[in-house]
């Protein structure tokens, strides 16, 4: 790439598509990072060797691309502050809920993407959604896409709000994995296993199955009765998880998150 990158936020998301970047060819001179935190930019310059700036300033005006890593809540301010700087640009913002349209009414472009990441880029084994806008041509499109695909898996979707359901199963999904994991590992603990021997098992499990749902053209639903024999030790734990409802509250919580995530776009946006 020759691109020259300028991210606005330098936490966990920025680190792992700069991490990304850096290990597909570009060179720490190409990438700078606005983050107002003395130890992020100290962090930042130690691990990747990248320019890291306190705020936006005309030094932001060398960049092709920009890449909002930035909290919600913070978007509108940092986005009024770094316009004037970066309207020739093409942007991509990683930030969860703020709808595209209010993203372009503060940086003064249409030129934008809208991303949704999650967690497992930080290994490289990511899965993004995407969204762009109608001035995002073509070569825009692609070179998010090279940006992204250093941290895992992309597809773009249409329309804009799909993103909402977007952050509700994949892009909040690793906290669900997580939590199961934790399930899991305390159950084989209370059972007599040592909690290394659980957690070992636990995941060991949820990566093979996973993995064999990727492999697989059947639907999770046959590969989940295919090892639910009638009687048997699967059978009487998945009877217990319909008896309690399991599938059903799990599907209500993942509408929750949905819903924060339209809900952030109205609380934060334009």
């Amino acid at each position: 790439m020759t691109t020259h990158i300028t991210f606005i936020g330098g936490g966990n998301m920025a680190s792992a598509i700069i991490g990304g970047l850096l290990k597909q060819g570009m060179t720490p001179r190409q990438i700078d990072v606005v983050e107002p935190f003395a130890e992020a930019r100290a962090r930042l310059l130690s691990q990747f060797g990248v320019t890291a700036l306190h705020g936006p300033g005309p030094a932001l005006a060398k960049a092709d691309l920009v890449v909002w890593a930035v909290k919600p809540q913070t978007f509108k301010e940092a986005a009024l502050q770094t316009s004037q700087h970066t309207q020739h640009a093409l942007h991509l913002s990683v930030a969860a809920g703020i709808r595209s349209d209010s993203i372009a009414s503060w940086l003064g472009t249409q030129r934008i993407v809208r991303a949704m990441p999650n967690t497992p880029a930080l290994v490289g084994k990511g899965m993004t959604a995407m969204f762009g806008r109608a001035a995002a041509t073509v070569e825009d499109r692609r070179q998010v896409e090279r940006v992204i695909a250093t941290t895992g898996q992309f597809l773009w979707v249409e329309p804009e709000s799909q993103l909402d359901a977007v952050t509700a199963l994949s892009g909040s999904g690793p906290a669900y994995v997580f939590y199961f994991l934790e399930a899991m590992t305390q159950a084989g603990t209370d059972m007599g296993l040592t909690r290394d021997q659980a957690h070992q098992l636990a995941v060991g499990t949820f990566v093979g199955a996973s993995e064999l749902a990727r492999a697989s053209e059947e639907p999770p639903e046959v590969l989940r009765q295919r090892v639910t024999s009638k009687g048997g030790t699967t059978y009487a734990a998945i009877m217990s998880m319909e008896e309690d409802n399991v599938k059903n509250l799990f599907m209500r919580a993942l509408h929750a998150a949905r819903r924060r995530a339209h809900e952030l776009g109205d609380e934060f946006g334009a």
